[in-house]
């Protein structure tokens, strides 16, 4: 996995903790997509064996867990002494439920069924809290992309994107100089399955050039026929 990935540095481990089988293996797939490095638990003993022997950058905990439910599992893991964030995610929306699990000492709460887009977000969120060393700032060639505050810059000019704009853009920089199949961009991006019959990644990515790529030079974003998508350094080249 590079190091450009969609959410941080290829070194980044992942733990997800989630016992219902399809979601589990969505995340497991989504978050290896997104470029980051994924263990899966099934139940709550060995996701706290795992959290408590492995070195994690973060934990994605459900409640409901077989064996041991994800607040003995946090409750364990701060007691060792295990600081990595916690998000946990689960069906339960009672406010009771997600105080209790903040004051057990979760980072974040996020309540299913949930948009995979907003989970990576706070995934990178909780994890830029963590790590000095992602940036809050976005450069490739002479585009920059402010994560913090949702801005894009070319040669020093603003550009104004749409939400969906803003993260194609952000995972095409961050992955840049890798083709990109449209599967990909549409389940980081749309939260969605690709289906062939559909043309709303041509018709973003159309977008997107023109407001990045025209009246430039060079031409960063490049389609690769039969592949996908790639934003290629003049250095790639």
């Amino acid at each position: 996995m590079a190091s450009s990935s969609i959410g941080t540095p290829a070194t980044v481990k992942i733990l997800v903790v989630e016992d219902e089988p399809k979601t589990g293996d969505y995340l497991r797939q989504g978050l290896a997509e997104a470029g980051f490095v994924v263990d899966l638990a099934r139940n709550g003993p060995d996701g706290l064996h795992l959290a408590s022997s492995e070195d994690y950058d973060l934990v994605i905990l459900d409640v409901m867990l077989p064996g041991l439910d994800g607040w003995g599992v946090i409750r364990a893991l701060r007691k060792e002494g295990r600081m990595m964030p916690v998000l946990f995610l689960t069906a339960r929306s009672q406010v009771e439920d997600r105080v209790k699990g903040l004051e057990l000492g979760a980072d974040d709460y996020l309540v299913k069924p949930f948009a995979f887009s907003e989970l990576l977000a706070r995934v990178r969120t909780l994890l830029r809290r963590g790590r000095a060393t992602e940036p809050d700032v976005l450069r490739v060639a002479d585009v920059e992309l402010d994560l913090l505050r949702r801005r894009v810059h070319r040669g020093g000019r603003r550009i104004d994107l749409t939400a969906k704009e803003f993260l194609l853009l952000e995972l095409l920089m961050r992955r840049h100089d890798e083709v990109l199949p449209r599967s990909l961009i549409a389940s980081q991006v749309w939260d969605m399955n690709f289906d062939s019959d559909t043309n709303v990644i041509e018709v973003a990515v159309r977008r997107l050039r023109a407001k990045i790529d025209d009246g430039y030079e060079p031409k960063l974003i490049q389609t690769v026929r039969g592949m996908g998508y790639v934003l290629e350094t003049p250095e790639a080249r």
